[in-house]
């Protein structure tokens, strides 16, 4: 488990809120616990974690969840519990992704969750996921360099979402089923992968980015903010990193160039040689050529110079949204 922040005591501040904000992916379970201020517009960490969890892991095939991969979350999750409480969030809000919009026994996950957090899961669908994180990825962009129109791309596990707006709203959002894990899973299975199943894997992430560009104007876009592990891990490789940096990958300038060499690289090695990678999270090994083949298409296919790496994201919208809800409540 990776987790950063700060623990400091509950904010003071009459129109903040301590809110708890959980995100559960096909490929990894997060938990942002932040003092988020809606009036004066600002998102303080108090703790940030992430553990992969696969809950995800054969759901392209067999359409379930697996009962490891239950196991695996739900341990994870009462860890994060623990952490909430002694927080003190005053709200808490868990959504869950792709993994279990696709498995026929998300009623099991659903039951877990709520033993364990006493709350439910939201089952997203792929347009509330893609607003939601554009909400956090974009908040604090406003006024700054990066110019809107922003086209958002969140790659997860099972599923990218694509978000195009500005500072006053969204104009299109869409989801495509081309995450790191599933194309992995379907397409990538040699170590390394074989040049045809690099080919087959393009051919599948062509085929969706055709679908987003007939469904949004992402040539409208002026910047590509780029979120999730995958993108963040291409940059932290682009830029040098001997260990992962989130502070000097948030909103680093990756070009095009620099991904199709990352890119080339990591479909080059073997599972051995990305493990040896000091930025590598484990967990992401396996997975993380898959990613990297999706951003590199989303950046040749739409014509992008350099995309606007980004550690905020659905997790930060989902706070902001908590903290937004408890702030209409006091009103």
């Amino acid at each position: 488990m990776s987790a950063r922040g700060t623990g400091e005591g509950p904010v003071s501040s009459a129109t903040a809120v301590r809110a708890a904000a959980i995100d559960c992916g096909t490929n990894s379970l997060r938990l942002l616990v932040a003092d988020v201020d809606p009036a004066a517009g600002t998102l303080a960490d108090v703790d940030r974690r992430m553990e992969i969890v696969r809950l995800g892991q054969g759901v392209d095939a067999t359409g379930r969840l697996a009962p490891a991969a239950l196991t695996r979350t739900l341990r994870a999750l009462r860890s994060y519990a623990v952490v909430v409480t002694a927080a003190g969030a005053s709200a808490v809000r868990m959504v869950a992704t792709s993994a279990t919009r696709d498995a026929a026994n998300a009623a099991d996950f659903v039951s877990g969750v709520r033993a364990v957090l006493g709350v439910d899961p939201e089952v997203l669908s792929g347009d509330e996921e893609a607003l939601l994180s554009f909400t956090g990825a974009t908040t604090e962009l406003a006024g700054g360099e990066a110019a809107a129109p922003y086209l958002v791309a969140d790659i997860g596990g099972g599923s990218t979402e694509f978000v195009l707006g500005d500072e006053a709203a969204v104009s299109g959002a869409v989801s495509v089923d081309i995450g790191c894990v599933r194309m992995t899973e379907r397409r990538l299975h040699g170590n390394p992968p074989t040049p045809a199943e690099v080919a087959a894997a393009r051919a599948d992430i062509g085929a969706a980015l055709d679908a987003v560009a007939a469904k949004i104007a992402v040539t409208d876009a002026r910047t590509l903010v780029g979120l999730a592990g995958s993108v963040t891990t291409v940059a932290a490789l682009a830029l040098g990193l001997d260990a992962y940096d989130a502070d000097r990958i948030h909103h680093a300038r990756i070009g095009a160039g620099q991904v199709r060499e990352q890119t080339a690289r990591l479909l080059a090695q073997s599972h051995a040689e990305r493990a040896r990678l000091g930025v590598m999270h484990p967990g992401r090994v396996d997975v993380i050529a898959g990613g990297a083949l999706v951003l590199e298409a989303i950046m040749t296919r739409f014509g992008f110079s350099e995309v606007l790496a980004s550690e905020h994201d659905i997790l930060d919208g989902i706070a902001w949204s908590v903290a937004r809800a408890r702030s209409g409540d006091r009103a």
